[in-house]
Parts: C-alpha cells; structure tokens; sequence
C-alpha cells in the first residue's frame, strides 16, 4: 500500500540570534505599547544575546543632542548622564557618520568616555558595540550594547544582528513619532503643561488657542483639583502677556478682612497694623495677568471692587483716594455653582456677567480616564527625581486599580497618590500595595468582604504572581523559580487568583 513517506526532523542546537529576532516580531505583531517596546527589545537582547548593558539613543531633531531614550541595566542617574552631541564619543560618531564601530575591549579604548560612567569595575571584560539607527536614510539615533568579551559568538556576527534589530527600532521610532504628532494631546493650543490626550480635553485646548489670542476675561470652571490654575498658566504662557507677571492669588485661602488688602493694596495707616504703604497683587500684576481661584468666596464688597476694575481698570488703594489705572488681564476660577450663589443673592449677577465672558469648563477626571496613566506616568517620573528614587513603571494590578478608581478628589488626588506610592516602592515598581486604602476597593482587589490584613495579603501577593509573570512573559515555571515556588504551588496559587497566565505570551506582557 503505497503512501506519503515520512520525515523526521531533529532539531539542532538553538541559534540565540534567530530567538532574539522570533522575540522581537512576536512583540511587534502583540502590538505592545509604544512606550515601553523598546524597554523590552534591550530585555530581549539581554536574555537571548547575554548583554550587560543596552541603550537606544535618540536625536533630538530640533536641538540635535543625542539623549538616552530606553536604557537595560542602567540607573536613572546614570541615564541621565547619557547626552551627547554628534560627533562626541562613539555614540556621537555612529550618530554623525551613520556607521557602526566597534570596541572589542572598552578598557583599551581611550576614545570611550563611559559619560554615565557604569563601567569602572568590568571596563577589561566588555566589548562595546554601537550601530546607527536609520531608515531610508534619515539617520535617528544608535543602539549600543555592552557584552561580555569571553562571548563564544564573533563580534561580526552581533553587528549584523542588531544591525537588524536597529532597523526595527528605527520602524518603531518614526510609528511612535507618527502617533506623537497627531496625538490628541497635540491639538493646536494644547499648553506644554497640560497632560492629557482624552476627547473630554480637545474643546477645552481649543478655547485655550482661541482665547489666548486676546485679552478677554476668563472664567475657568470644574471640579476642585481638576488643573484650573494650569489652564489659567497656559493661556497666559500663549498670550501676548507672557513676558509679563501671572499674579495668582487663592481668594478662599485668605481671610475676607485682607482679601482686599492683599489684591488692592493699603495705604499706611488704613487699619491697626498697616505700617506702610503696600502695593496690591493688581499693582504687581500690571501689563500682566492676574489668576482669581476661588472667585465665589469674595465678600459683597470685594466683588464690588472688583467689578469697577472689570468695568474702569481702575481701583483704590484701602484707606486711599488715589485712584490707580491698572493694565491687567482677570483669569478667574471657581468650582462653585455661580448662578445659585446669585439665586440666593450672595454674588452679584452684573459681576458674573463681566467675569464670564470666556468660560472654560476642564472636565473631572473621571471623565477623562484616558489621561489616568498619562498623568501617572508624569507624577512617576516627576517624584522619582525629587526623591532620588528609581521608580520606572506601575505594576499591571496598580494600573488596574488606578483605572477602576473614581478620582473625587481629580488630578491633585492622583498625584498625591503617586507621591505616596513611589515614596513606598521598595524597588523600581508600584505594586498595588503601595497605593492608598481608598484605591484598595473588592473590586479592584478581588477580596470580597475579607478582613483588612487578609484583604492586603491577598493584593501583595496577586500582585507579585502578576509581575513575575509578565518579566517571564507567561512562563509559570520561569516565574515559579523567580518567587521561590514549585511549578505545582505556582500553579495553585494562579488559579486562586483567577490568573490566565495566557494573556501575557499573547500580549508580551
């Protein structure tokens, strides 16, 4: 009986170059984030190839530095340490010339400046490799990595292989500035220190375009911790009064017997205490703009006040006769319902009409959940430099809390969250457990009714099984080894948590 006859096929030795490019396809076609992809080829590179140290520098088109843009094995400091211009060091070469260069032994190179300066102890042990990053000619940056000299494989072989891999970077950095540049944080009057790429946002960077150019009042309403005081910084920044003073004043934070002492001024003698002539924030404010947070506490009189300067630009000093001319651009804030305030009588309806001649309503955050990592990621980096702590991402279980939250307390809520959170991190990480008891609810942990030590083991402990899978890329026993557990317990403990390893060999993570 005839038939197909049959093969067998015995697999050879594993070639790592081949795995390290199987690897980084499987993360291209998972469609990891953008952000992070490059963090995870140097990670690959690490794995597959057994590099001490990679990093994808980037050149800034506008001022031509060359700075780091994804590090392996780096602190943040020493990342920070990693700016070049063209043509400084090898990287700054690459970079210039478009061609590789390669140091077999970085201790007998003197033209190597080791700027972050991470190789003082293994400099005789490391071969150093850097090639261009380009496309189609446009030269984008370089990928460098570090690898031990007892390698078996031929420094040949590694070029041409990241060469490849430099290409699918260079792929991935003009896709990456392709989305950056029409990205919805990018509306035309989007100000540089609003963070936010939501739907909710776009009406409210338009009217920030629009109203920048003019002098018009403006008054920015929302929720308290919302970001008015921002908005009120980025119209000014983009008006014709930029070179000038952006007075802001907190008109709740001050007691209604100085309010107008402090915005008007007062003349010596006007009241116990006045021991000189002082000069009013609408003074210093002159050929600039004032900011009024917290407009719906001003008293009957100040409103008053404050509405002939809307009507004249004129006002006098407390205890004065001297009538004072003022050039000055009113940005007012309030999360207050103005017009039940006038309903009850206690603000003045004619004021309202002057202030509200150019409103501008910044949505809470939970309307703009889009933002959340957006702003998280900012507040990250933000106090990881203030507090000279290494924190460089958020855990898959915190970023789930953080979008199941609700945020009452909006923007300055989450930012004082993050402060605490990385203040708590104990390595790069914010695990769940580093985030407050608000943000700890049964559904976000998964706890039920458990009892409050319980209900936190059960988060500390998801959250670690969470993290070790995602490093291992969905590899139970790899992670098992990594927290110190047998396949078996690792398996018993993902299935009380209801944790499909799957998604992270499908996703990458």
């Amino acid at each position: 009986m005839g038939g197909m006859a049959s093969v067998n096929y015995t697999a050879g030795p594993r070639d790592p170059a081949l795995e390290v490019l199987f690897e980084i396809c499987r993360l291209l076609d998972a469609r990891v984030e953008l952000e992070s992809l490059l963090d995870r080829i140097l990670e690959v590179l690490a794995n597959g190839l057994g590099i001490v140290r990679g990093t994808v520098t980037l050149l800034k088109r506008d001022t031509k530095e060359i700075l780091i843009d994804a590090a392996f094995g780096l602190t943040s400091s020493e990342r920070e340490r990693g700016r070049y211009q063209l043509g400084e060091g090898v990287t700054g070469q690459v970079v210039e010339s478009g061609m590789p260069l390669v140091l077999p032994r970085i201790g007998d190179a003197p033209e190597f400046l080791d700027r972050i300066g991470a190789r003082e102890k293994d400099r005789d042990d490391l071969a150093f490799i850097c090639v261009p990053v380009k496309v189609e000619g446009e030269i984008l940056g370089a990928l460098s990595v570090d690898r031990p000299t007892r390698e078996p494989r031929t420094l040949e072989d590694d070029v041409n292989l990241l060469s490849v891999v430099a290409l699918m970077i260079a792929q991935i950095v003009l896709s990456r500035r392709a989305a950056f540049e029409r990205a919805p944080e990018h509306y035309p009057g989007r100000p540089a220190n609003v963070i936010g790429s939501s739907k909710a946002m776009k009406p409210v960077f338009q009217m920030i375009q629009t109203v920048s150019r003019s002098d018009a009042t403006v008054l920015v309403r929302g929720e308290s911790g919302v970001g008015k005081e921002l908005v009120a910084e980025g119209i000014h920044e983009s008006s014709r009064r930029a070179g000038h003073p952006l007075i802001k004043v907190n008109c709740a934070a001050l007691p209604q017997t100085i309010l107008e002492s402090e915005l008007f001024g007062h003349e010596k003698g006007a009241f116990t205490g006045a021991i000189e002539r002082r000069r009013g924030r609408f003074e210093l404010a002159h050929g600039g703009t004032i900011f009024l947070d917290e407009i719906g506490d001003f008293s009957p009189t100040t409103q008053v006040t404050l509405l002939r300067i809307l009507q004249n630009k004129e006002f006098q000093r407390v205890g004065g006769s001297e009538t004072i001319k003022t050039d000055v651009r009113i940005i007012a804030a309030t999360n207050r319902d103005l017009e039940k305030l006038i309903e009850e009588g206690l603000f003045r309806q004619d004021l309202y009409y002057r202030l509200n001649v150019f409103p501008i309503h910044v949505p809470p955050l939970r309307e703009r959940r889009a933002d959340v990592l957006l702003l998280a990621d900012a507040f990250v980096e933000k106090f990881s430099r203030a507090n000279e702590k290494d924190v460089r991402r958020i855990s898959s279980r915190a970023i789930d809390m953080l979008m199941a939250y609700h945020w009452p307390g909006n923007v300055r809520e989450l930012e004082n969250c993050i402060e605490r959170a990385v203040l708590l991190a104990d390595d790069h990480v914010i695990h769940a457990h580093n985030l407050p008891p608000s943000l700890q609810t049964a559904e976000a942990t998964g706890t039920g009714s458990q009892g409050s030590l319980d209900a936190t083991l059960h988060a500390i402990e998801r959250d670690l099984i969470d993290d070790a899978l995602k490093t291992a890329r969905g590899n139970m026993a790899k992670a098992a080894r990594s927290l110190g557990l047998t396949e078996r317990k690792m398996g018993l403990r993902v299935q009380k948590h209801n944790i499909d390893a799957r998604r992270y060999r499908l996703s990458g993570g």
